[in-house]
């Protein structure tokens, strides 16, 4: 199989879908063009601020990115690379496009808010409560485990001096968030033209990599760069989203479609083939190192098929900045598909250089080094250039996580009758307490932390599309596109939890196998809760009818 069929098919087929489903999905749900999003009739300059779509895209796409769509692809294709490419394609048109979309409209049409208030909305108080909590022992799951696999690839070992990646990926990654602030303040503050500044903004961009390649100054160790990386999130979570979120991924983001256009291209002019089998077996290893196609092929393929920390993002951040309802089609749905793109590309770089050794980003930066030196970019420059970019995406990932978590927790204190508000709402006392957990866990180690993860963030994905779902039902319009691949996400992801405690408890670890047992609870519970609900809410109609 030449890989080349498989990208130009996976081209084809998004663009299909996005002219083709997308329209439907519009038609059926109703998106108004006409109508203000929250945006503008809730604009404060700080969270809600309205973005031109182009830089919201930028932003929704770097944070949603993250590792994700590069490390499962590349550590699932050991069930053979067909039924990958299918999850991904089938997975980012049917259930990850319309996950990601679906959250973020609904977000819009309730102010903004988070999946978390969608559903005390439509499901009650208890389901709230219940989501609130999963969701925010999911977050912070991912500021743990993000914050141990930045500071460890930028991590500077003295015993190998000769070894500079991490101290080049950290010294480019820091010179980014100044050129960051510089460009929101003259976009927002000076009223830069945005066409410009971009142009300037991506011309300093690569500046900043040539010299965190050249002269990489900032030579930590892992601890140094935790500590860093601690306060870095902090003020993340706190700034205003134009200053310092919103234009860093927004930057960060072309970094990410030079090294795709760069990737395809190269793919174009190698033409490489498939090396790896197109199916292997259903049980690949034995005994507790058992993987099993289902569910384990679906939960380790998952920002590129489909993924629970979009919903937060989608309700999140990107909500709030929205300018019209008409945009969230291409930074909902569209930044799906180009993530699913992602995904193939990664894909066929494993698929590639099959006997390739070392971490998943190793493996990519190798297989879309040696595609792009097919038009003669050097393969040592262009491994730097790739693992720049998937460090950079994976900080871009874990700065929006934290600021997410410190909203899911402020909602945890509402606003009370008498228009007071409990100290722990506080937005420092908020970031600093879901950092704080975060530093519990990260102790643990990101290789034990990401099981979990896994797990937590595809069933996170099913309770999200239950909101969605429950609010369509609400509205009575048509929701067997949120139903489907909401009960396919539930039979996935609870299987795999069952797995995992399995694993966990007969393997020793007895803190992940009691958080997996929350997970398991917290989510069977909410789904009760919301089938009871809905129940009660046909009967009345009925009754009334």
């Amino acid at each position: 199989m030449n890989s080349l069929v498989l990208i130009i098919l996976g081209i084809i087929l998004f663009l299909v879908a996005y002219v083709t489903y997308g329209s439907y999905l519009a038609k059926q749900w109703g998106i108004d063009p006409s109508r203000k999003t929250p945006a503008h009739t809730l604009r404060d300059d700080i969270d809600y601020c309205p973005a031109n779509a182009k830089v919201l895209l930028g932003h929704h796409f770097s944070s949603i990115a993250g590792a994700g769509p590069i490390s499962g692809p590349i550590q699932a294709a050991i069930f053979g690379w067909l039924p990958v490419y299918l999850w991904i394609v089938l997975g980012s048109i049917f259930v990850g496009g319309v996950h990601d979309w679906g959250s973020l409209f609904a977000s819009i049409r309730h102010d903004g808010k988070s999946i978390g208030e969608i559903i005390r909305t439509n499901l009650g108080e208890k389901g709230k409560k219940l989501f609130n909590i999963f969701a925010w022992l999911t977050l912070v799951l991912v500021v743990a485990a993000f914050t141990d696999i930045c500071a460890s690839t930028f991590a500077f070992n003295p015993q190998k001096p000769e070894v500079l990646t991490g101290a080049q990926a950290g010294t480019a990654s820091v010179l980014f968030i100044f050129l960051a602030m510089a460009f929101g303040f003259f976009v927002y503050r000076k009223n830069a033209n945005l066409a410009v500044s971009t142009v300037v903004g991506v011309a300093l961009l690569f500046l900043c990599i040539w010299i965190g390649y050249s002269f990489p100054f900032i030579k930590l160790s892992k601890v140094g760069w935790q500590v860093i990386l601690i306060i870095y999130i902090f003020c993340a979570s706190t700034l205003p989203v134009w200053l310092l979120l919103q234009p860093r991924d927004y930057l960060c983001s072309f970094l990410l479609y030079a090294m795709l256009i760069g990737a395809v291209v190269g793919i174009f002019i190698l033409r490489p083939s498939i090396v790896i089998p197109a199916t292997t077996s259903f049980v690949v290893g034995s005994g507790a190192k058992a993987q099993y196609l289902f569910p384990i092929l679906f939960v380790t393929v998952a920002c590129g098929a489909i993924s629970g920390f979009h919903s937060l993002v989608g309700s999140g951040t990107t909500s709030k900045q929205l300018n019209s309802e008409k945009d969230s089609k291409l930074v909902g749905y569209g930044g799906m598909l180009i993530e699913g793109l992602v995904a193939i590309v990664a894909l066929i770089s494993v698929a590639y250089v099959a006997k390739a050794e070392g971490t998943p980003a190793q493996i990519f930066a190798s297989g879309v080094a040696t595609f792009m030196n097919s038009f003669g970019l050097p393969i040592q420059v262009g491994k730097v250039f790739v693992i720049l970019a998937f460090s950079a995406f994976a900080l871009t990932s874990l700065d929006t996580a934290t600021r997410i978590g410190r909203y899911i927790f402020q909602e945890f204190f509402p606003e009370k009758q008498d228009g007071t508000k409990s100290p722990l709402a506080n937005m420092y006392a908020s970031t600093a307490i879901t950092i704080g957990a975060a530093v519990i866990l990260i102790t643990y180690g990101y290789l034990n932390i990401w099981p979990i993860f896994g797990s937590a963030n595809q069933l996170l994905a099913g309770l999200s599309l239950l909101a969605i779902t429950a609010w369509f039902v609400k509205l009575k319009k048509k929701s067997w596109m949120t139903i489907v691949p909401m009960i396919f996400m539930f039979c996935v992801t609870l299987t795999a939890l069952i797995l995992l405690m399995k694993n966990f408890f007969t393997g020793g670890k007895i803190l992940l196998g009691i958080i997996a047992v929350l997970l398991f609870i917290l989510a069977v519970d909410l789904i009760v809760t919301s089938v009871k609900v809905l129940s009660d809410k046909s009967q009345n109609r009925s009754m009334n009818a």
